[in-house]
């Protein structure tokens, strides 16, 4: 939009040394106006030259606009100084209209809508005060609804711009991260998950001590398998703010052994809540797999409480023995901490282990986006 504003101002710098040529005779003052008229020439090839760099950003760009709009107020002020009344007040400013566009179509795409329509009427005000035209009639003379509706457009069009790159850009990382999270995923599947997963079979055959070294590989392999999933998810759903029904994430977890309960109706939430919700229930569930045995039956039952969500995942295993949890982060095995509680705490909520006796049933309670 930048470059193409640029050819517009250069087409216009034409226009405004057509017109110098076509008025020059009617002015008070012809020298001071063709200089002017090289200040309008020189400020539109440097402005052009400026604003066509892809390497002015930030605060350069903006003294550009900045200048673009003294320059212009300066040469349509500087009619009076070259041109009696009998001419100023019936006709263009020195600059022309058209050219004086210019000016407001940077601080449209610079900042928008309203930098634009601002700019349109700042110009139009100095256009009355310069041309004194106080009985001005918006039906007689455009200047005025032309250069604000210029500014308008200009300006919505730059924010759908800048909205539609950032979704380009957004899209182009997510597709790189999903790239690398495959290769990395057929990477580690084809070496490190194997011979964890051999580990796990060979270890629960074998029994006696090698049987704990079993269950401490499988549960790696749990942690490293979610791990991968989740690569690349959190910048996806945080920059989109993106909404999804947790139900269908949490039902992607029926199976014969599982059972799954939700409301009837849509639970929306943000993307990035609903995944660190179902990765917790997941992590939750491999550790009933792992530690409840073959015939264990787990029940996962999600809650729509208004102000905040209830998950409930509960087994019927044996259950875990008072203090495991804390050994077991004691001796620096942080499976639990980091896939369940951690998850569930830095959503703002809290996972609760209720039974631990008849069973095991986690308590996830995560308040609702806005109302932690």
């Amino acid at each position: 939009m930048w470059r193409a504003a640029q050819a517009f101002r250069l087409v216009t710098m034409v226009y405004a040394v057509g017109q110098q040529f076509a008025s020059v005779s009617s002015y008070r003052h012809q020298a001071l106006s063709w200089m002017l008229i090289v200040v309008l020439v020189l400020w539109s090839v440097i402005s052009a030259l400026w604003l066509s760099r892809w390497s002015l950003t930030g605060r350069g760009r903006r003294a550009v606009v900045i200048g673009d709009l003294a320059v212009v107020v300066a040469l349509m002020a500087a009619t009076r100084l070259v041109a009696d009344y009998s001419w100023y007040h019936g006709h263009q400013t020195l600059p022309t209209t058209l050219w004086v566009a210019n000016a407001v179509m940077s601080a449209a795409i610079e900042w928008g809508a309203l930098g634009g329509v601002l700019s349109g009427l700042l110009i139009s005000v100095v256009s009355i005060v310069v041309r004194e035209q106080w009985e001005l009639d918006l039906w007689s003379d455009a200047t005025a609804p032309v250069l604000v509706s210029v500014g308008l457009a200009i300006g919505l069009a730059a924010g759908t711009a800048r909205r539609a790159q950032a979704q380009l850009e957004q899209a182009m990382r997510l597709a790189a991260a999903t790239t690398e999270r495959e290769r990395l995923a057929r990477e580690v599947h084809d070496g490190v998950l194997q011979v964890l997963s051999y580990i796990t079979r060979r270890g629960t055959e074998i029994g006696g001590a090698t049987a704990d070294l079993a269950r401490r590989a499988g549960e790696q392999e749990v942690a490293l398998r979610v791990l991968i999933s989740e690569q690349g998810g959190r910048d996806e759903s945080v920059s989109l703010g993106a909404h999804e029904d947790l139900r269908s994430r949490l039902t992607a977890f029926a199976a014969p052994s599982i059972y799954v309960s939700a409301p009837g109706e849509p639970v929306s939430i943000g993307a990035w809540t609903a995944r660190e919700i179902a990765a917790a229930v997941g992590a939750a569930l491999s550790n009933t797999a792992l530690h409840a045995g073959a015939d264990a039956k787990a029940y996962v039952l999600l809650e729509d409480m208004g102000d905040a969500l209830v998950v409930s995942v509960r087994d019927d295993g044996p259950g875990i023995m008072p203090g495991r949890l804390s050994v077991a982060a004691d001796e620096g095995r942080m499976g639990v901490a980091h896939s369940i509680v951690g998850r569930i705490e830095a959503l703002g909520g809290t996972a609760e282990l209720l039974d631990t006796t008849d069973g095991t049933e986690w308590e996830f309670r995560i308040p609702r986006e806005g109302r932690r």
